[in-house]
């Protein structure tokens, strides 16, 4: 019988981590300079319609925290554009070496970003509007990991006696896990359409 550490342990619940509430992830941010060099308002723009409503309530400045903490970690360079009379130099960031090499890791990652899957959505949307990768070979890399630990907390849960609180919280992971699928099944069509030029 698995114990409900050791389902915890071999990465079952793993799905459930979250990034705290209004903190943009670093990836998104490279994966959208990997495009091309860009100002950080033009990034908050990318970001905020690639979300839609959910982006209606990102902090503005946010995106320019992110990139002066990618700047320290040598994941992007600036140089100052020269401004107009009445406007300061803005800053163009680019991506440096280490920077594309955190984004093509990012890309090849499966692991499942919390309960709502923006992360995820987003690395499709760059991922496309870069050309860095195919968003159906994403999608189909990410069905199979999550078929995996659906096939694992599925015989977790059949091995724990009935009326167990561990045997339900695996129900709810594995229901969880077949609710993601079949999200994934609607990000499949959709690129799907993309890719043939439709609406």
């Amino acid at each position: 019988m698995r114990s409900l550490d050791s389902v915890t342990d071999n990465g079952y619940l793993s799905i459930y981590n979250r990034y705290p509430e209004g903190v943009i992830v670093q990836e998104v941010v490279l994966a959208l300079l990997a495009k091309e060099p860009s100002h950080g308002y033009q990034l908050r723009a990318r970001l905020r319609e690639a979300l839609g409503p959910i982006g209606e309530a990102m902090n503005a400045g946010q995106i320019y925290v992110t990139l002066g903490r990618l700047e320290k970690a040598g994941l992007v360079e600036c140089e100052r554009e020269p401004g107009l009379p009445d406007r300061p130099d803005r800053k163009v960031y680019a991506l440096t070496a280490a920077g594309q090499q955190r984004v093509a890791g990012w890309l090849a990652e499966v692991s499942w970003p919390g309960l709502a899957p923006t992360e995820f959505h987003l690395k499709l949307v760059a991922a496309a509007a870069g050309r860095l990768a195919d968003p159906l070979m994403i999608v189909d890399a990410q069905r199979r990991e999550l078929l995996r630990l659906l096939r694992d907390a599925q015989r977790a849960a059949m091995d724990e006696p009935d009326g167990t609180t561990a045997g339900l919280l695996l129900e709810g992971v594995a229901l969880r896990l077949q609710a993601d699928l079949r999200w994934l099944e609607a990000c499949e069509r959709h690129w799907t359409s993309h890719q043939k030029g439709q609406p």
